[in-house]
């Protein structure tokens, strides 16, 4: 398979449609705008199911051949971030202090352009499922789609998904089996004391005792151990006490703090010792914690990494230089928990300003590479169908597998 597969007027019009998500992005939770121009877009490539308000507003394209046969997913997202662009772009973003500065104008573009290919090349066997999900950045929009019961007949038996990367070299791909992205989430711990005079702070309950043993906490997990296991990262990411004020001895405090592991279950043992630790020096005043953007980890199926690699080979992709897992984390853990799934990265240059920059923009030249990509994904995958028409029995997951670093071309 070429990787031009599309005609120069799909380039152009896939080209034409990420730069109007780009000048109209929305936050996590509000797509309803850029749903509705993905579904005017798809709709004439006759997909025989378009299932609306998925976890939001979500939704996904179903191209049904009606004879048995694998289940493949593709997904992409269609939220952008609360960061006001700089680029000076001729179609930046035209909705102030919000910006597609993540490429997920990019990865939509990716996406339909599947969906034009597949209006001409309808699954022989099974179907093709495209998901535009929404809200990733928060890390709830996975987890809405898969508890939606409207995701219940649309369950993949494979899923995959790209994120570009600037510092890869352009058009090349980094996979590996296990671990592709880290797990995180986000802890508000807000101390509640009692104000006294400045002069008489001893009348007072000051959480500024607690708040100072949390930041020598997270400090001693601020600098980035190597990747494995025991990999742990804790970030200080806001503080606020008391009143701008001399006269006062604070009642109130809070921080923000970001944990990452490599696994859901090191995450949430790392969830533990730091809430615990913050409980046993609130001395006198009340702790209350509350979570937020909730990321599960990654993890990637050995078979679906392989069916990556051997697209790329095909293609003449060549392999980017990246460090497996990411570091950062993204919304597509959760689909492996019963499905086989692979996420893998896609270079977007090596000088290209990075991702969540005011300054960033994706590249074009990588919609056509990221479609023949996901093609030829599918292709692979029919093609090992054939072979092996009676595969065993479905994939289930038993837990997180230990962690390996995998060269990206397994």
């Amino acid at each position: 398979m070429s990787d031009h597969i599309l005609t120069d007027s799909q380039i152009a019009a896939l080209t034409q449609l990420r730069r109007r998500l780009h000048q109209a992005p929305e936050i996590s939770g509000a797509e309803a705008a850029s749903a509705d121009a993905i579904s005017q877009f798809l709709r004439a490539t006759s997909p025989d199911q378009i299932v609306e308000g998925l976890g939001g507003h979500g939704l996904a394209f179903v191209y049904d051949s009606g004879q048995p046969g694998p289940h493949v997913m593709f997904r992409a997202e269609l939220d952008a971030l609360p960061i006001q662009e700089q680029t000076g772009l001729d179609y930046a973003s035209q909705t102030a202090g919000v910006a597609h500065l993540c490429g997920h104008d990019g990865h939509m573009a990716i996406l339909a352009g599947l969906g034009l290919w597949l209006g001409g090349n309808r699954p022989a066997t099974g179907r093709v499922i495209l998901l535009f999900q929404p809200a990733e950045e928060t890390g709830a929009g996975a987890r809405a789609v898969l508890n939606d019961p409207k995701f219940a007949t649309l369950r993949p038996d494979w899923a995959f998904a790209l994120h570009n990367m600037p510092g890869m070299a352009l058009g090349t791909v980094a996979v590996g089996a296990g671990p592709a992205s880290c797990a995180s989430v986000g802890l508000r711990l807000r101390f509640q004391g009692r104000e006294a005079h400045a002069s008489l702070p001893e009348t007072g309950a000051s959480p500024a005792p607690a708040l100072a043993a949390v930041m020598a906490e997270v400090a001693r997990h601020a600098t980035a151990p190597p990747m494995g296991p025991d990999f742990r990262l804790a970030t200080l990411c806001h503080l606020n006490m008391g009143v701008p004020a001399f006269g006062i001895a604070p009642a109130q405090a809070e921080a923000f703090v970001t944990l990452r592991t490599v696994s859901d279950s090191a995450l949430e043992r790392f969830e533990q010792d730091i809430c615990a630790f913050a409980q046993a020096h609130a001395k006198g005043v009340k702790l209350e914690v509350t979570r937020h953007d909730h990321f599960n980890a990654t993890h990637n199926d050995p078979q679906a990494a392989t069916h990556v690699s051997r697209a790329c080979t095909a293609l003449g992709v060549q392999n980017g230089e990246f460090a497996l897992p990411m570091r950062a984390s993204e919304d597509f853990g959760a689909f492996s928990a019963g499905t086989r799934t692979a996420l893998f990265f896609l270079g977007a240059g090596e000088g290209h300003p990075a991702l969540h920059n005011r300054d960033y923009d994706f590249p074009d030249a990588l919609i056509t590479t990221g479609v023949a990509i996901f093609a030829q994904i599918l292709t692979g995958i029919h093609d090992e169908t054939r072979k092996h028409p009676h595969p065993k029995a479905a994939f289930s997951p038993s837990g997180v597998a230990p962690f390996r670093r995998s060269d990206p071309r397994p």
